[in-house]
């Protein structure tokens, strides 16, 4: 059964980006934004997500001074990109794309 137009339009590619240090994360962003270009993609974004914050809290001494405590905080970073209507060359680029060991990438079809 061929899709209708209504279907065609539907079809993305979503694309979750993160990571702990920003200037890594907008440097992969515009790697890949280069890329879809590249291979005459329609992109929107790169969305801004809210960065997410994990707070830890240890004690400074194994023993005594229960009240001497230490703070640390860990920031995720998060972009989203959205392809409209992808090719499979589009897809096959994506996936050859060497990126940075601390950025995590989500790809997903809607």
């Amino acid at each position: 059964m061929p899709k209708k137009d209504s279907d065609l339009q539907k079809d993305k590619l979503r694309i979750k980006i993160k990571a702990y240090d920003p200037k890594l994360i907008d440097n992969s962003v515009r790697q890949i934004i280069e890329t879809i270009k590249r291979q005459g993609g329609e992109i929107v974004g790169p969305i801004p997500l809210p960065t997410e914050f994990k707070k830890y809290t240890v004690n400074r001494s194994t023993f005594v001074h229960k009240k001497s405590r230490e703070q640390f905080e860990l920031r995720i970073h998060k972009r989203l990109l959205d392809i409209m209507s992808p090719e499979q060359k589009t897809i096959e680029s994506l996936t050859d794309l060497n990126l940075p060991s601390g950025v995590d990438v989500e790809i997903k079809m809607e």
